[in-house]
Parts: structure tokens; sequence; C-alpha cells
């Protein structure tokens, strides 16, 4: 990668770490928090669903005015509505407050589909997984320091739990990255980039994307398939270790973080030395991972589970996302990521509606095993997209040999 290309990423990287740090802070404390006020495990599931409802409607959107306007514009937004929602989350003493708080939240999570197209437009298509690997690895480290930190926060019981303190550092973690785009990170898609862009190429949908990208299409899908695993486990674990274990905010965080320490450690090291044929890898590992949950009564079988999520989600999420951004030309790039993170949008819906009502109706170890089985499912999508590209090939797309997976 060239010198002028290291500068932007790795103010990209400092952005991404502070943004979701502040996310990931309050990942194991939403469960808790809808407890104190009442909330069965179905309910409780919901809250954290409403988020996903409201970003998978809005990521789309988000993806074609990072088109039309630049990366940095749509960037600040999402933080500022971040900062107001975590704000919300603070003083919140009801159910219905939360549900407010989460959906405010979903409906201005723009970050991470510009945060990807960011990246897309700043590398070659030759480096483009080792760029993926380096943003995923920069959420990673959000996701993997954010739950220990709000659990320490919190605190270890539910009666004395403190979640003011968590949300209020969340919002400081958004001001502090709103000043980081401001004065760090320069702008990747100029006007000059948005000039080129052909008549209508920033109305194309969602869906006209899908239907003209057969590989995108096979990518959405997959994503959406692995991501109902991880979301299960964001959804129901804090639920089900406090069930089983009579654990507190602060070991489910430390939880996570054992998760999120794996994924991390693959996304920053191993993904710079392989290909991104390794998805299918990744998910094995997530379903065998997270499916062991459900035989896990012993704590050693529940580490072990967790780590093989992590392994699973770090393999997975940079080759997926640098096999998406290839399906992505210079004019419609936030469009094609926001397009594909709308796959993982609507399986962090599905998951928690369906997490809760089978944790009660079915048992405490239904929705893991349920989760496994349905990632399995992504394998075919994997070798959807190997058709996908021979397909191109053999009919002369010149982009057809560059996109393949071999």
């Amino acid at each position: 990668m060239s010198a002028r290309r290291v500068q932007p990423l790795a103010a990209l990287f400092i952005v991404c770490v502070i943004d979701v740090l502040g996310f990931g802070i309050l990942i194991p404390l939403v469960p808790y928090m809808a407890v104190q006020f009442g909330a069965s495990p179905a309910l409780n599931t919901w809250i954290l669903g409403i988020y996903s409802a409201c970003q998978l409607l809005a990521a789309p959107l988000w993806g074609r005015l990072s088109d039309r306007l630049g990366r940095r514009p749509i960037l600040l937004l999402s933080m500022v509505g971040a900062c107001a929602s975590y704000v919300i989350l603070a003083f919140a003493h009801s159910i219905a407050t939360l549900f407010l708080a989460r959906a405010m939240a979903g409906l201005m999570a723009g970050n991470l589909s510009a945060a990807m197209a960011y990246a897309s437009d700043i590398s070659q298509p030759a480096d483009r997984a080792r760029t993926m690997g380096t943003v995923g690895a920069a959420i990673g480290i959000g996701f993997m320091l954010g739950p220990a930190i709000g659990g320490a926060l919190a605190g270890e019981q539910l009666q004395t739990a403190s979640f003011l303190r968590p949300a209020l550092v969340s919002a400081s973690l958004s001001v502090l990255a709103m000043l980081l785009v401001l004065f760090l990170l320069p702008e990747s898609h100029g006007a000059a980039q948005r000039r080129t862009q052909p008549a209508g190429a920033a109305r194309a949908h969602a869906w006209q994307l899908l239907r003209a990208l057969p590989a995108l299409r096979w990518l959405t899908l997959g994503t959406l398939l692995v991501t109902f695993s991880q979301s299960t486990l964001e959804s129901i674990f804090a639920i089900w270790a406090m069930d089983r274990y009579r654990v507190g905010p602060r070991t489910v965080g430390l939880a996570l973080f054992a998760l999120a320490i794996v994924a991390v450690g693959t996304q920053g090291g191993l993904m710079r030395m392989l290909a991104p044929r390794l998805a299918i890898g990744g998910i094995i590992c997530l379903a065998l991972g997270v499916a062991s949950l459900a035989f896990g009564a012993a704590l050693p079988v529940v580490i072990i589970g967790l780590m093989a999520c992590g392994l699973g989600i770090g393999l997975f999420g940079p080759s997926s996302s640098a096999l998406a951004s290839r399906e992505a030309q210079v004019h419609n790039r936030g469009a094609v990521m926001g397009t594909y993170q709308a796959g993982t949008s609507l399986a962090r819906v599905i998951a928690p509606f369906a997490s809760g009502p089978t944790y009660m109706h079915a048992g405490p170890g239904a929705p893991f095993l349920l989760a496994g089985l349905v990632t399995l499912q992504a394998l075919w999508c994997i070798l959807g997209v190997r058709r996908a590209h021979a397909a191109e090939e053999l009919a002369g797309d010149p982009l057809g040999a560059q996109r393949r997976i071999r």
C-alpha cells in the first residue's frame, strides 16, 4: 500500500475504534436495563431488535447519501445521532424510553457502511482484503474493549448496577469521534469523484443493485445468515448467562471480551496473510461455536465455544466485506456497501425477535442450536458467489477475473 494511503487508513482506524467503542460499551448492559424495568426475555430481545429494524430501513439511504455528499458528512451525522441516543439511554426510566433510544440509534446508524465505503475508496483491488481486515480489526477492537469497559462501569450486581456512567461515557466517545473526523479524517469521495458518477447512479436502490449484481446478492444473503448467529449471541447471551450462572454485567462483558479478542486477532493478523477464501472456514467455526453453547453446561465448554465464535467472525467478516466491495464501482461504493450492510441489519432484526420467544418456549439452549443451523446454510452462498464470478468471467466481464474467488 502506498505511503499516501497509510495516513487516511490510520485515521479511519482510530475513528472506527473510538466510535464503535461507545456502541460496544452498551452491548451487555441494555438487557440488564430492560430486566430492571420488568421486561420478559422476549420483550428484552425486541428492544435490541428495534435498533436493527431502524438500521435496516436507514442503511441503504445512508449509503446513497455518502455517494452523493461524501463519506465525512455521513460519518458526522451518524455520530451526532448516536450521541443523542446515548444521552436518552443514560436517563431512561422505562421500557418505552429504551425503545426510543434504540430506535433513534438505529435510524442514525450510517457509520459502518460509510466507513466501509471509505476503506474501499482508499484501497486498490489487490489491497482490499487487507484494508477491510484493518477496518474490521478497528471495529472488533471497539466491540472487544466496549463490553468489558461497560461491565466494569456498571458493576456486577443487577440490583446496584449503574447504567448512567456507561451511557455518558459512550456519548463522550461519540463527541471525540466527531472531532477526529473533523480534524483528522480527509474526505475520500470528493467533488471530483462525485462529478464522474453516471446519470441516475446515485438513485440506484438496494433491490436494483441486488438484481444487477448476482455475487452481491449471494454475499448479502450469506452475511445475513452469518450475522444471525452473532446477533443471537448479542441478544440472548446476557439473559442466558444471568439465568444459568447468575452473573451480572461485569462477567458478561468479560465473556464477550474473550470472544472479541479472538476475532480482532484474526482480522488484524491472519487476514493480512490469508486469502478471502477463508470465509468458508469462518462460517464453519461460527456455526459450531454457537451451537456448542446449547450443550455447554460446563464453563470451559462455553469459553471454547465463544472463542470458536470469535475465530469464525474474524475470518468471515473481512473476507465477505472485501468481496462485496469488489462489486462496487467508484460512483456507487456507498450504495453497494449500504446494501451489503442491510443484510447484516436484517439478520439483527430477525435474530432478536426469534431468540427471545425461542428461549422462552423451546428452552435456554434452543436459540444457539437454531443459530448454528441457520449459519451453516451460508456455505451455499459462498458457492453461489463462486458461480456468479465464474459466469461473469465466461461472459467476458472485464472485472470477472478480478472479483473471482480462488
